[in-house]
């Protein structure tokens, strides 16, 4: 294996196989950010199962999502697959009556060639609710992809610009609603305050008070979010035409970015991502350039952030941390952490879009630079063993890894953090970066604390024993 180097960025693939968390996981976040849909999830047991623990936790919230489950007749082609998914469609349509059912894809509808895409069309036209299909299979796609899928199958789906008679008195009636008791001047200058540039359209799924945040971030920049993909509810997808601007707010989104792009002819942002104070200055700057804005405030404002953070800095500084990459959110996390005074001498990633996460990859080579920290290695589908070794040999101060090597590497005395707890935080705009340094921290203050108290012996006797 290579030495990482000083003066550039080293890439490495070593096995090509992924070792992540299921995709179709996805179906845990989305089912709630798009309120009037249905997830479909076609597959065998086993995914039956795996979604019941991955979303065990969420009994409080009410599931809009179903498994088919495949049997033994099914997947020996010996049974009709159209008129089960029929049957099926016909009971969410009477039972929840959704805008829109989304067929999931898993390994097994991969390994017996079902051909979903085919068998959609005429379903959505037999029962009148539209079916996306989207492609989540754990063979094709790492953890966070399977987002990815869903939202590059609804590109497809969102509408041009000619609206409907019936669309346009309700969107009009809608922001009649919006304006009602306002004078009329202030809702001129509402409509004012914005710059003239070209339709902006987000994308990426993230919770609803950080959708906010970052939409009143662009607009005290004087740019207007036209929409965001996916949207609250299915019917309310954003209008994307030819010249429409894009730009996307998480690193995993290469195939979304690639449909807005080729199918639909729009402009691709290339931001960095806001995640953290220095991700998200940049993310608004970028966007304030490509638009020809001078932005105002950033700087005082990611000062004052940095400021906020101070106690959790202090923590980190000349630490090191180690990725073993799950959740493809890890170039990003360690070009924040970096800047926060860590180093970070290898970053696992199951999968690398350079292009897409071109200027992520700018900021984090400024980023090592200025902070007079080694470039990482990044390493694509790392080998999990292989990384076991140099974990042993760097001997870093916290490894962000998986759920499946967390308790061992926990046992050897080794400091570490799920990633997945970083996929359902909030860690995007300025006011959330306290809330990723509480994820980072949490293992270190536990453990120094178990430390004061005399646990450590205890713990490593248990763990030779």
């Amino acid at each position: 294996m290579s030495v990482a180097q000083t003066d550039a960025l080293t890439f490495e693939c070593e096995t090509g196989n992924y070792h992540t968390f299921c995709p179709i996981s996805c179906v845990a976040w989305l089912y709630q950010k798009i309120e009037d849909s249905f997830f479909l999830v076609i597959g065998t047991k086993t995914c039956g199962y795996f979604l019941q623990n991955a979303m065990g936790v969420m009994i409080f919230a009410e599931p809009r999502y179903a498994m088919a489950e495949l049997e033994e007749g099914d997947i020996s082609a010996k049974l009709n697959d159209y008129e089960e998914l029929k049957r099926l469609c016909l009971q969410i349509k009477r039972d929840r009556n959704p805008s829109v059912i989304v067929f999931i894809g898993t390994c097994t509808t991969e390994i017996i060639k079902m051909d979903l895409e085919g068998l959609a069309p005429n379903l959505e036209s037999e029962i009148g609710i539209p079916i996306v299909v989207a492609r989540a299979n754990g063979l094709d796609y790492a953890f966070t992809q399977g987002e990815d899928t869903v939202l590059a199958a609804m590109v497809q789906r969102c509408p041009r610009g000619v609206e409907k008679e019936e669309d346009k008195q309700e969107r009009n009636g809608i922001q009649k609603l919006l304006s009602f008791g306002k004078k009329k001047e202030e809702v001129i200058a509402e409509e004012t305050e914005y710059a003239d540039h070209p339709p902006l359209v987000l994308f990426g799924s993230l919770p609803d008070p950080v959708v906010t945040q970052l939409t009143l971030e662009l607009k005290k920049q004087g740019i207007k979010v036209s929409g965001w993909l996916p949207s609250k509810r299915y019917t309310e997808l954003p209008v994307i035409e030819e010249g429409y601007y894009a730009v996307g707010v998480n690193p995993f989104l290469s195939r979304t970015a690639t449909g807005f792009m080729r199918r639909r002819k729009c402009k691709l942002i290339g931001a960095p991502f806001p995640i953290g104070p220095d991700g998200t200055r940049a993310w608004i700057e970028k966007i304030c350039s490509v638009f020809g804005i001078e932005p105002q405030g950033l700087a005082d404002r990611e000062a004052q952030i940095w400021e906020n953070l101070s106690d959790y800095v202090d923590l980190i500084r000349g630490k090191s941390v180690f990725f073993m990459g799950d959740n493809l959110l890890e170039i990003s996390l360690a070009r924040f952490l970096i800047r926060c005074g860590m180093s970070c001498p290898e970053i696992g990633i199951p999968y690398m879009d350079k292009r897409y996460q071109g200027a992520e990859l700018k900021l984090l080579e400024q980023t090592c630079q200025e902070m007079g920290v080694p470039m990482p290695k990044i390493i694509e589908k790392p080998d999990n063993y292989n990384q076991i070794q140099r974990i042993y040999e760097l001997n870093p101060d916290l490894v962000i890894t998986g759920m499946a090597h967390a308790n061992p590497l926990e046992a050897r005395g080794i400091n570490t953090k799920w990633s997945v707890e970083f996929t359902f935080a909030q860690i995007h705009g300025f006011t959330n970066a306290r809330d990723i340094l509480e994820l980072v921290t949490r293992p270190l203050r536990r453990n120094h604390a178990l430390k004061d108290l005399g646990w450590e012996k205890l713990v490593k006797e248990e763990a030779k024993i």
